[in-house]
């Protein structure tokens, strides 16, 4: 099965809604980079390919939220899933900071 490109996933998702629940389950890496998951699949994307599309969504979407799943530590050899979950929770909030930037919008201390 292919795979469409990350800008016509993203045209599919914003047809409708206004806003975004960005929700990722971690198994969606190949599990030699991520073999801490529940559901290990052979085949899935690699980490920087999961952190571009990360970027890419959350600088074109309104997001509202986002969860990591399927972390799961006693699989986790040398906590390698546990990073790349952590490493997806940080690409979305820097992908927030440049859009603000971009938007010159100004850090809001009371909004922290």
């Amino acid at each position: 099965m292919a795979c469409a490109p990350t800008s016509d996933a993203i045209a599919e998702a914003l047809d409708g809604p206004e806003v975004i629940y960005l929700s990722v389950d971690i198994d969606v890496i190949d599990p030699g980079m991520a073999p801490g998951t529940g559901t290990p699949e052979p085949g899935g994307m690699l980490t920087r390919e999961l952190l571009r599309a990360i970027r890419q969504v959350v600088g074109a979407v309104e997001l509202v939220g986002m969860d990591v799943v399927e972390v799961a530590p006693p699989y986790d050899h040398a906590e390698v899933t546990a990073s790349a979950a952590h490493r997806v929770v940080m690409e979305a909030i820097s992908a927030l900071a440049a859009r603000r930037r971009d938007a010159g919008g100004a850090p809001n201390p009371t909004r922290l």
